[in-house]
């Protein structure tokens, strides 16, 4: 069991739990999906990590993204581990109904996956291109992702895209809750899926489809889910966001230790958690795909803080994918709206105080799966800069409720 050893008020330069530093909010109503990747919360939870920073969390599952957003919008939630896209979506009003948010700090990279149809991904597996596949019969298949401005849904198109396939005219997209998307493949509603583990584990063990690709082999190293809240919360309660803020961070810095990995799965396999068995859950945390090896890179929960930082160039990578596939009008200031939801200042504070070292720049690059190079520098010309994309807005995406 871990004792936490760096977070008694002492031991944090410049930080107190008293005073005018004391939270303004002392428990905290947090949300979060049942997927591998919400293990920062849980284990903030169990070890309660909360405490020293004057806190403490309460957890409520949530059956789809749609509903996260709906509590945090209404209140219900003060914060919630929530797909990045989700936070983008719901701050331009095209994830569903608008408002103002914020992200605190990312909690993990990489970790998500593609899962094929058993057909389709044998078919892919012997050398036959996913264009070739689905051109070669008259109906037009079905991908599920699980948000419409979402990370799978992001990761979900830029592969397709990279198979020459575009994502919204060739095939149908449609949005479902990750629990339940291996019985929709068994049921022949789906073609294949993109979502976090264990549902893509859980699909092979089921005989209901393979992974077909890791998400870090999409874009190495990127942004997945983040500790979100409405911007208002972090105005009204600023010493509890940072609190927050706090305490995931030291526990995500504790799950880059693989022997944590394996108790948190433990605890992931609860029936309030995830409920699905530790076996199902343990070897892809450790990075363990069998068949596909180890090569993707790791789901990276902290790697000496560089994971956590709300990079400007992150959000802004979401913003040029909503440009290119036709959800972001063109007078939408996009470096202005990842200034307002990404909460640099407030996770400074957070970091410094436990001496967690931070990037030199809110930017930072990537090269993806195609070749092309992220930096952030120019959302518009890199959304402009791809052969397949949407000619124009086209409207919201609809509000996801799933």
């Amino acid at each position: 069991m871990f004792h936490p050893t760096a977070s008694t008020p002492e031991s944090l330069p410049g930080y107190r739990i008293t005073g005018s530093d004391a939270p303004e909010k002392t428990v905290l109503k947090l949300g979060f999906v049942p997927l591998s990747d919400c293990a920062p919360l849980v284990a903030a939870k169990v070890l309660d990590l909360g405490r020293t920073h004057g806190i403490e969390i309460e957890l409520y599952r949530q059956p789809s993204w749609a509903a996260v957003r709906d509590k945090l919008i209404s209140g219900e939630l003060d914060a919630a581990h929530a797909l990045y896209g989700l936070v983008y979506g719901v701050e331009l009003g095209i994830g569903g109904p608008q408002a103002d948010m914020a992200v605190l700090m990312t909690l993990n990279q990489n970790g998500q996956a593609i899962t094929l149809s058993n057909r389709l991904a044998e078919a892919l597996q012997a050398g036959i291109g996913l264009r070739e596949l689905l051109a070669a019969e008259s109906r037009r298949h079905v991908f599920a992702q699980t948000f419409p401005t979402g990370t799978h849904a992001m990761w979900l198109y830029y592969w397709l895209a990279t198979q020459g396939i575009h994502p919204l005219d060739d095939v149908k997209p449609v949005v479902i809750p990750p629990p339940q998307m291996s019985d929709a493949l068994a049921s022949g509603v789906l073609d294949g899926y993109c979502a976090g583990e264990p549902w893509h584990a859980v699909a092979e063990a089921e005989g209901h489809g393979r992974t077909v690709i890791r998400s870090g082999e999409i874009w190495p190293d990127h942004p997945e889910k983040v500790l979100a809240c409405r911007r208002d919360f972090v105005a009204r309660h600023p010493n509890a966001a940072r609190a927050l803020t706090m305490t995931l961070l030291e526990a995500c810095r504790w799950l880059d230790d693989l022997e944590h990995r394996r108790e948190a799965a433990g605890w992931l396999s609860g029936p309030g958690y995830i409920g699905r068995a530790s076996p199902l859950i343990m070897p892809r945390l450790l990075g363990d795909y069998g068949r596909l090896g180890n090569t993707a890179p790791l789901m990276r929960f902290f790697g000496g803080g560089s994971v956590n930082y709300p990079y400007l160039s992150d959000g802004l990578w979401f913003l040029g994918q909503y440009r290119r596939w036709g959800l972001l009008p063109d007078d939408v200031d996009m470096q202005a709206v990842a200034r307002a939801i990404n909460q640099t200042a407030l996770y400074d504070e957070a970091a410094s105080a436990l001496g967690v070292l931070q990037p030199a720049s809110p930017m930072r690059s990537s090269t993806l799966i195609d070749g092309r190079r992220w930096d952030g520098s120019d959302p518009q010309g890199y959304a402009d800069g791809f052969e397949i994309r949407a000619d124009a807005c086209v409207g919201g995406a609809g509000d996801g409720r799933r």
